[in-house]
C-alpha cells in the first residue's frame, strides 16, 4: 500500500468531518462541495480498507481508528496553518534586526538561510561560540534566539527541538579509521586525540563516554574552538570530535561513528521564556519550512511555497 494515498486533501476532509460531525458542515468549513468531501473520505477508507466513521442518519461518529488518525495529523495540520501565515506575512516584514546565537555552524546556518529566504529584508546578526558562551548570550540578551544542543528543560527558556544528532569522531580522510564504523571507543586510545575545552557540549559528551568505558585518555592537543579542532584534524594532528551535523565542511575531514556515542541528542531553538517579538516567533516557525521541518511531516509543497528552502 502506497503512502501516496494519504494525501493532505483527504486528511483535511477527514479532520473536518471529525470536528463538525457531517459532510455538509465539513464542506462549508473547507469551502468545497459536500460530494467532494464525501468522496475524499470514501477514497481514503477504500484505499486502506478501513472504516473511519460509523453512519447514523446524517450524523457521522468517528471510529477509534479515526480518532487516532486525527490525533496524529491534527498537529501537523496546525503547523501547515502556521507556515501559511508565515508566507502571507513575508511582504509585511519589511525590516528589523534579529540577533541569533549558534553553538555549531550547522544546523543553525541552514535555519538562518531558510529565514532569510522568507524574510529577506530582516538583517541577521550572528554570534558563534561555545555552548556556555551562547547560553550566556541568551541569558544576558546579547542574542534574541539561539540554536544549541542540551538546552536545560527549565522555565527560564522557551525551547523547541529541531533536529536529533550524535557526537562522532572526526579524522583526516586518509586516516586508518575511515571505513571502520561504528568502532569501539577503546580503539581510539592508541591514536592522537584532539579535545575541545570543557565548555564544549560535544566535549562533555566525549568525556562522559570515556568515563563510562573506564578509560582515561590524554589528548595530544586541546583547542578552544571548533574551527581550531577541524583545522587540527585536517592537518593530520589527531582525531577530534563534534556533532554529526555541526558543520557543512567536507574538505579534508571524515566522520567515524563511535559505538558508545550512538545515542542522539536533540538540538533546540531557544530563547528566554519572556522574550517575545514578531521576529523571534517567526524564527521558531520558519524552521518548519526548512529541511529539518520535514521530520514533523510538513512539506513546503503543502504550503504551495516552492523553492523557499535552500538545498541541504
Amino acid at each position: 500500500m502506497s503512502a501516496v494515498a494519504l494525501t493532505w486533501s483527504r486528511v483535511r476532509a477527514v479532520n473536518a468531518v471529525f470536528e463538525t460531525g457531517t459532510f455538509a458542515a465539513a464542506a462549508r468549513r473547507l469551502g468545497v462541495s459536500q460530494p467532494a468531501v464525501a468522496q475524499l473520505v470514501r477514497e481514503l477508507e477504500a484505499e486502506y480498507d478501513v472504516a473511519l466513521f460509523d453512519r447514523h442518519g446524517h450524523t457521522l461518529i468517528a471510529t477509534t481508528l479515526c480518532r487516532r488518525l486525527y490525533a496524529a495529523t491534527n498537529k501537523v495540520q496546525s503547523i501547515e496553518v502556521e507556515a501559511l501565515a508565515i508566507l502571507q506575512q513575508r511582504d509585511e516584514v519589511s525590516g528589523g534586526e534579529l540577533r541569533v546565537g549558534l553553538g555549531n555552524a550547522m544546523p543553525g546556518m541552514l535555519l538562518v538561510a531558510t529565514f532569510r529566504k522568507l524574510f529577506p529584508k530582516v538583517q541577521i546578526n550572528i554570534e558563534i561560540g561555545s555552548w556556555s558562551t551562547i547560553v550566556a548570550a541568551v541569558v544576558d540578551q546579547r542574542v534574541d534566539v539561539a540554536v544549541l544542543p542540551e538546552v536545560p528543560d527549565d522555565n527560564r527558556f522557551r525551547r523547541e527541538a529541531c533536529i536529533q544528532q550524535r557526537v562522532v569522531a572526526i579524522c583526516h580522510p586518509g586516516h586508518e579509521l575511515v571505513g571502520r564504523t561504528p568502532m569501539a571507543i577503546a580503539g581510539l586510545m592508541e591514536h592522537s586525540l584532539v579535545f575541545r575545552s570543557r565548555d564544549s557540549s560535544a566535549q562533555r559528551a566525549v568525556d562522559k563516554a570515556f568515563r563510562a568505558a573506564a578509560l582515561r585518555p590524554t589528548p595530544a592537543i586541546v583547542v578552544n574552538t571548533r574551527e581550531g579542532m577541524l583545522e587540527a584534524v585536517a592537518n593530520r594532528l589527531g582525531i577530534g570530535f563534534g556533532w554529526e551535523h555541526g558543520s557543512s565542511r567536507v574538505d579534508r575531514i571524515a566522520k567515524v561513528v563511535i559505538a558508545e556515542m550512538e545515542a542522539e541528542t536533540p538540538e533546540y531553538i531557544f530563547c528566554l521564556s519572556g522574550k517575545r517579538g514578531r521576529l523571534v516567533d517567526l524564527f521558531f516557525h520558519a524552521y518548519r519550512m526548512s529541511p529539518y521541518g520535514e521530520t514533523t511531516g510538513f512539506s513546503t509543497q503543502a504550503a504551495k511555497g516552492p523553492n523557499l528552502v535552500p538545498p541541504p
